[in-house]
């Protein structure tokens, strides 16, 4: 499905292991990217995610490939959960993420670790929303991170995933693949040191299996009512689904 895409196109290291040397490598410039090359647009898909579990109010939460931690801050400022505990493959995100938390000193409230989406070290039924952004397509078994999400989550717990999705009207579509496959790699080379990150992430976004494909897949593992809400033409998705 998005298993034979790549950072680094490595015969001996596992998607897994080239997505967390990749996400290692780029985790100084990251933030700064994100916000610049989506024309800070990425910031209020995050808002509008993190409003989807305002109904909920979640007092336990995971946020998985939690990264630098922004997803989490902004639940925390929407939410004001008691308790988040953020989990990613990458070393190198979760320093950035680690200061972020003393600079604000939210010790008491956000935790992070490094940590599996798909085989995360919690207990069955722990969690009352687990949130994930623009991480699933990352997923080595996209399946089985969905599993292992849905197995954390307790019955009548939300998921909130945010994703890049593939817009499919004209003139979008076409201007936005142009930006993607040539403008972002352009970008990422100059001022991230890793040339492959933002080569991959074209390549990682043509390949996840978004739309109706994707809110298949979460019926599968056994989420209910699963949505998929277009966001910018469609250059971005919020994926829910209750347990």
């Amino acid at each position: 499905m998005n298993e034979n895409i790549t950072p680094y196109g490595s015969e001996t290291a596992t998607k897994k292991e080239q997505v967390a040397s990749m996400f290692n490598n780029i985790s100084g410039t990251y933030d700064f990217l994100n916000h610049f090359m989506s024309l800070g647009i990425d910031i209020i898909w995050r808002k509008k995610a993190i409003r989807e579990l305002k109904s909920i109010k979640p007092r336990i939460m995971l946020d998985v490939a939690t990264g630098t931690g922004d997803f989490a801050f902004e639940a925390i400022k929407i939410l004001q959960p008691e308790k988040i505990i953020g989990v990613d493959i990458s070393e190198g995100m979760l320093d950035v993420a680690r200061k972020k938390i003393q600079n604000r000193n939210m010790q008491d409230i956000f935790s992070v670790q490094l940590g599996d989406s798909e085989g995360l070290q919690f207990g069955n039924d722990h969690f009352d929303a687990i949130t994930v952004a623009f991480g699933v397509r990352n997923y080595e078994n996209l399946e089985k991170g969905l599993s292992d999400m849905f197995r954390v989550l307790k019955p009548g717990g939300k998921i909130v995933i945010l994703e890049f999705s593939k817009p499919r009207q004209f003139p979008i579509k076409q201007g936005y693949n142009f930006y993607f496959k040539h403008i972002t790699p352009l970008l990422g080379k100059l001022f991230s040191k890793d040339n492959s990150a933002y080569t991959y992430l074209p390549e990682s976004v043509a390949a996840f299996p978004d739309g109706e494909v994707f809110t298949a897949l979460m019926d599968k593992v056994g989420f209910k009512q699963t949505k998929d809400r277009r966001l910018t033409f469609g250059v971005c998705a919020i994926y829910t689904g209750i347990k």
